[in-house]
């Protein structure tokens, strides 16, 4: 049994890269640290299932309990604490954070706190979206590494960025039947990006690497998904790339309109948000005392932006400033390149006409697009048809409602995910004790 009130120097939350590192570097340098990640296992979508990481020519292998142990001295404890399995569902006052896993909730107590929470996928709303067999392009990748047989089965790739890549060859090397990927951004916006790499020669080899193993596959830019058919599950999906429409059997379409900032957790603390994206200073402090945030919540641009960001905030949380600074130029470096990214994979103005009226857009409670347009802010839509107040308490209705009407959340409350009543309980304890 897990003791209810555990304490560090440094809490990470997130164990993809950003958080990885963080951990790590934080640890090494002599602060007592706890990691957690709300999955079974670390490493996040990119590192998923890997029995170590690899990354700039340093292994990152936190996932192993022998590097915990190494991290101590036979006077101390190990420094390094792991709790895969937990996510925090609230943040009762300053220094503090509610945790829970399955069967057990967790005052954390700490000094400094650095925010690693990721990135999810955008989706789109669009007819059929709703369909058994239609899923996010990182869920269906996630899915088959934990079992999903995916050989010979008929896939469609759609969406935008790079993550369409990537999922395509991961579900090639697993033998499925690739049979397109449609990318929704021009051409020319793509050509100019690839030209764009010659400053990132190792993203280019990469680029090129990726394009090898997936030259038989059929890539088609300036295209996207209409609408998604079939009876009792997903058949055949119409597709458009320009004034052309087409029809495409296959047994499972994989969509994501490039990624969001996971920013719920750092607005829950108060951290200031600017363009979606949670306001950092060069040492990755944001506006609240003692909070870091490292990674895709500071903006979209990949693991190397991500890991960069990870060693300057695990430096900066365990004292060593000057020594984080060091890594300031390669931040810059890799900001430029996120820069280029977003703006080669912003999303076009047509898709916003994929939606009928009766397309469902917030799946959680059966809101319509016709329901919603009888609304004018994200709070009527929320108090007058409970878009936003299922389960995933509008993460993935809430972008979509963002691209089709402009609406913006307008606050953050615990609980930030589903949660035990015990869970909410201890941290309304701890509120009242501070």
């Amino acid at each position: 049994m897990t003791e209810a009130h555990v304490s560090c120097d440094v809490l990470v939350v997130g164990g993809g890269p950003a958080g990885l590192t963080a951990a790590q570097v934080a640890c090494e340098s002599g602060a007592k640290t706890i990691l957690l990640d709300d999955n079974p296992a670390f490493g996040g979508q990119i590192w998923r299932g890997a029995k170590h990481f690899r990354f700039d020519n340093k292994v990152l292998d936190l996932i192993s309990d022998q590097t915990a142990a190494q991290l101590g001295t036979t006077d101390e404890p190990a420094r390094l604490r792991k709790m895969p399995g937990w996510r925090v569902v609230a943040a009762p006052r300053p220094g503090v954070a509610t945790a829970e896993s399955l069967s057990e909730t967790n005052s954390i107590h700490f000094q400094k706190l650095i925010l690693a929470t990721g990135a999810r996928e955008r989706f789109l709303p669009f007819p059929g979206w709703t369909l058994p067999n239609v899923m996010g392009a990182g869920g269906l990748q996630a899915m088959v590494k934990s079992g999903l047989p995916i050989a010979g089965k008929r896939v469609v790739i759609a969406g935008t960025g790079p993550l369409l890549l990537a999922v395509a060859e991961y579900l090639k090397q697993c033998r499925a039947d690739v049979r397109l990927i449609a990318e929704q951004a021009s051409g020319s916006s793509l050509f100019r990006f690839g030209l764009s790499l010659t400053s990132h020669p190792a993203k280019l080899f990469q680029a090129a690497m990726l394009k090898a193993r997936l030259l038989t596959v059929p890539y088609l830019t300036d295209c996207w998904v209409t609408r998604a058919e079939g009876k009792d599950t997903l058949e055949r999906v119409c597709l458009r790339q320009e004034s052309k429409s087409w029809q495409l059997e296959c047994d499972y379409l994989a969509t994501g309109f490039h990624l969001i900032p996971n920013t719920e957790l750092a607005e829950l603390m108060g951290c200031a948000i600017e363009n979606g994206c949670v306001k950092v200073d060069e040492d990755q402090q944001t506006s609240v005392p003692n909070v870091y945030c490292a990674g895709e919540p500071t903006g979209i641009g990949g693991v190397e932006k991500s890991v960069v960001e990870g060693r300057i905030a695990g430096l900066a949380a365990a004292g060593l400033a000057q020594e984080a600074r060091k890594y300031h130029a390669v931040w810059r470096h890799c900001a430029r390149f996120a820069g280029r990214l977003n703006e080669t994979f912003r999303l076009r103005e047509e898709l916003k006409a994929l939606s009928t009226d009766e397309t469902f857009v917030c799946r959680c409670e059966d809101v319509t697009l016709a329901q919603l347009r009888e609304c004018s802010t994200w709070r009527a839509a929320k108090l007058h048809r409970r878009c936003g107040m299922g389960p995933c308490q509008g993460r993935i209705c809430g972008p979509a409602v963002e691209f089709l009407f402009g609406w913006k959340p307008e606050s953050v409350r615990p609980p930030v995910f589903p949660a035990r009543v015990e869970s909410l309980t201890q941290a309304d304890v701890e509120e009242k004790s501070s």
